[in-house]
């Protein structure tokens, strides 16, 4: 055992120190004999084991390059070089290549290539991709960058002899090979790899309740985001559940400026923060709205004419203001001034109280005597037609494309008028109505609501109801008295009727499913005799005049915007 361990350990270390010198393997020869045999096997086993581990190690750091390849990609990937590289390795280590063709870049990129034709063209590309550039050097094009004196910028010659080239050529090829080495990833590239919704993916974004908003759709510059200040993210509208209604009350809108007359008419501006308060107390009142404090911004007394309605032109220039007189004022917001016009010429009207606005801004609808419809020029404030009934008129509504109006009296019957033609082109009978009272139209122009004095009010389709159809979709029969008002708010989920001649008569009616909210009004909420009511713009507030002189203020919870 010991000449073994012995002779072992010696022809061990010859064998190490021969590989040493020489830079190859030595095969021991073993001497004859009991001994040599034994040293021999265990030599053979110790290289069968040391290859066993080389390979071993060889398997694991190639799958370990595999693996970081699929999660890193090319960013960790040696550069290869064809085979140049292959005959330059015979050759000294220290001296570089004078030219070579980098083949490296990937086929995602292979828009870069054209990069490289010419400056000009590469400045355009590159501006046309990532927009105009903040500040541009205009020395770029006065210095030239030596290309061929430095070896590693080499590479970015596209023939072999190319020396001397442009400050801006330069930073037009800095700028491509960087792209070359770094692709990036997929989410990064927008104008490459845009998302592609489909049916799935729409079921999903309506379950989630978020979508870019309209506009951004479209975007290929980044930049373009900051042109505007809207939400680039949004909720998507929902609807509108029935039964139950989330709201709470705020703050009265003139809770620092009560009156003690009826207020008869209650509008928000198209910003949502403007409220216009009007009653008999013959003042004009604007409040800006927040639900807490709701100040003040602006009052005007009419000393001659108690508001039986005021109203904003939908553009927002003007208020119109009526009583019961033979005149009325328009408020001109930009110049701050109070005009009076009328009566019309050749009319004999008491009264222009009542009156609707066109959405367009272009004509104002009042109801004049004996079934006439007078028709007034918004912009001139001078009478420009007149529409006749078979009998007195009661109520109106445009249309919110303004090419329609209704129109509902003593007859119990409803008109639609062309307003493009000024003439009737359909006269309906509103089932069960012997007076007709209110009417109103929802914004989709789909549906209208008309109200009579007995309480009941009738929904119907309208282009159906134009074409011969009697039968509303819905009767509501949940006003006991004349019903004074009918609004729906903004996306038509929510209709408002009510009556000023029964104590806490006011109902808000769930329109996709026909069903009344069953918590509106609260107990402990009195609306006491509501005169007048409005939505704001967006939906997310609601207003209620009442004849005690208060505005009542609520938070519709369903809607995020006022």
């Amino acid at each position: 055992m010991e000449l073994i361990s012995s002779n072992a350990s010696v022809n061990e270390l010859k064998r190490k120190k021969c590989g040493k010198k020489k830079g190859i393997d030595v095969v021991v020869e073993a001497e004859k004999g009991n001994g040599d045999s034994g040293m021999e096997i265990v030599l053979n086993e110790a290289n069968g084991r040391r290859k066993r581990k080389q390979e071993i190690s060889e398997a694991e750091e190639q799958e370990m390059k595999q693996l970081e390849q699929s999660l890193f990609g090319s960013l960790h990937n040696p550069i290869k070089f064809g085979k140049h590289d292959a005959e330059a390795s015979d050759e000294s280590d220290t001296e570089c290549p004078l030219f070579f063709n980098d083949i490296s870049a990937y086929s995602t990129l292979s828009a870069h290539k054209e990069d490289l034709d010419s400056s000009e063209e590469n400045i355009m590309e590159l501006e046309k991709k990532q927009g105009k550039p903040v500040w541009v050097d205009d020395e770029e094009e006065q210095i030239t960058v030596d290309i061929g004196k430095v070896s590693k910028l080499r590479k970015l010659r596209q023939v072999e002899n190319e020396t001397v080239i442009s400050g801006s050529a330069y930073i037009a090829r800095l700028r491509t090979q960087h792209a070359k080495m770094n692709p990036g990833t997929e989410w990064s590239q927008p104008d490459n790899y845009r998302r592609k919704y489909d049916d799935d993916d729409s079921d999903s974004d309506r379950e989630d309740g978020e979508v870019v908003n309209n506009g951004y759709q479209d975007l290929v510059d980044g930049d373009d985001i900051l042109t505007t200040n809207e939400d680039l993210v949004s909720k998507r509208s929902v609807k509108l559940l029935p039964r139950i209604l989330e709201f709470s009350k705020l703050a009265n809108a003139n809770a620092n400026y009560s009156s003690d007359a009826p207020i008869n008419s209650v509008q928000f501006h198209n910003n949502a923060e403007l409220l216009l308060v009007g009653g008999l107390d013959r003042t004009l009142k604007f409040f800006q709205i927040d639900g807490k404090k709701n100040e003040l911004v602006q009052s005007i007394f009419l000393e001659d004419c108690p508001i039986r309605k005021a109203a904003f032109l939908p553009d927002g220039s003007q208020v119109i203001v009526s009583g019961r007189r033979k005149f009325a004022y328009s408020l001109d917001l930009i110049e701050a001034k109070v005009n009076k016009f009328g009566p019309f010429i050749g009319r004999d009207e008491k009264s222009l109280e009542s009156f609707e606005v066109s959405p367009d801004s272009k004509i104002i609808a009042f109801l004049g005597n004996e079934g006439h419809i007078l028709l007034a020029s918004a912009k001139t404030k001078e009478m420009i037609s007149i529409l006749k009934m078979h009998a007195a008129v009661r109520s109106l509504a445009f249309t919110s494309d303004s090419k329609q109006l209704l129109s509902s009296g003593e007859d119990g019957r409803v008109y639609v008028w062309d307003m493009q033609k000024m003439s009737c082109m359909h006269i309906g009978i509103d089932e069960g109505c012997l007076k007709g009272t209110s009417l109103c139209v929802s914004p989709d122009r789909s549906l209208f609501a008309a109200g009579s004095s007995s309480g009941v009010v009738n929904l119907y389709n309208r282009e159906k109801f134009i074409n011969g159809t009697r039968k509303p979709l819905k009767s509501f029969k949940n006003l006991t008295e004349t019903v004074d008002f009918t609004k729906f708010n903004v996306d038509a989920q929510i209709l408002a009727i009510g009556s000023r001649r029964m104590r806490n008569s006011m109902r808000l009616v769930h329109v996709p499913t026909m069903s009344v909210f069953e918590n509106w009004p609260r107990n402990n909420h009195s609306l006491q005799y509501p005169c007048c009511m409005d939505f704001s713009p967006r939906g997310g507030f609601m207003t209620v005049g009442n004849a005690a002189g208060k505005v009542l203020l609520f938070k519709l919870h369903h809607y995020t915007k006022a």
